[in-house]
């Protein structure tokens, strides 16, 4: 690490900053960044656990930077929660929110709305998030029933299913700090980094409330497996650290539950 950061206030008052310039990642193309001129790993559960602790909000979506929101989410998940008049939202076990997951073909653009994406999935320019790379990862419960389900009339969101957590799902929700958090010992690269997080949720049998307006899409371009003779050590890695350390230390913490695995 850098011996001294200095404080971003600082560095601007000192007017070392040129705003005229193009943005750093708009420049870095060759991927000459600090990471990778060290050969460090990408720890994405720092990231996630630091974005948690310092929003300012109660409720939170911890997605990632190329996953875009629908239109209007927020006001209509907080208009949701101030109305009420949702049965799920009446259950006593705990609740996460969670939201469908797309990705679109380069050429096209990210859907306005629901009908917009519906369309573009029967005609092939949108996708299932991650259908050719690991499809059970995000497979939400009922998502072609989802797809057939138009929105209300007022384009209100609404509580679509409540699932539970199983198998390899690594749902991506809207909750709060009272969540589990994400064990920051497991590497991007090695994947399964939201598993041990999937097994907390399972035992402390949370709903994992699917809406049924709101998705998210990731940056334009279908992403398919590629092959990288480096992954297939880091993936052993990381299985080795989940299912021999970290799964023995989620058990002694939160217990056991008939169905919950970690992987």
């Amino acid at each position: 690490m850098p011996e001294h950061i200095p404080r971003g206030d600082r560095v601007l008052e000192a007017g070392l900053i040129n705003c005229s310039l193009p943005a750093p990642w708009l420049i870095n193309r060759t991927g000459d960044s600090y990471r990778k001129r060290n050969q460090l790993r990408y720890m994405i559960n720092v990231g996630r656990n630091i974005a948690r602790e310092t929003a300012t909000t109660h409720y939170l979506l911890v997605s990632d930077i190329e996953l875009y929101p629908s239109p209007g989410l927020i006001p209509k998940f907080l208009d949701m929660i101030l109305r009420q008049d949702e049965p799920a939202l009446q259950r006593k076990n705990p609740r996460v929110f969670v939201l469908q997951i797309f990705e679109v073909k380069r050429i096209t653009h990210v859907p306005d709305d629901k009908n917009e994406l519906v369309k573009m999935l029967r005609n092939g320019s949108a996708i299932a998030f991650h259908k050719y790379v690991c499809p059970s990862c995000h497979a939400v419960p009922r998502s072609d029933e989802w797809i057939n389900t138009r929105p209300s009339a007022d384009n209100s969101l609404k509580v679509f299913h409540i699932g539970k957590r199983k198998g390899r799902w690594e749902p991506i929700y809207i909750g709060t700090n009272r969540d589990p958090f994400y064990d920051e010992r497991i590497s991007w690269e090695g994947k399964g980094d939201k598993m041990p997080q999937g097994y907390v949720l399972c035992v402390y049998d949370y709903d994992l409330l699917v809406l049924d307006n709101a998705f998210l899409v990731h940056k334009p371009g279908i992403k398919r497996y590629t092959d990288d003779p480096v992954r297939p050590q880091l993936e052993k890695q990381n299985y080795d650290l989940i299912n021999n350390v970290i799964l023995p230390e989620l058990e002694i913490l939160f217990g056991k539950r008939q169905g919950c695995s970690v992987m």
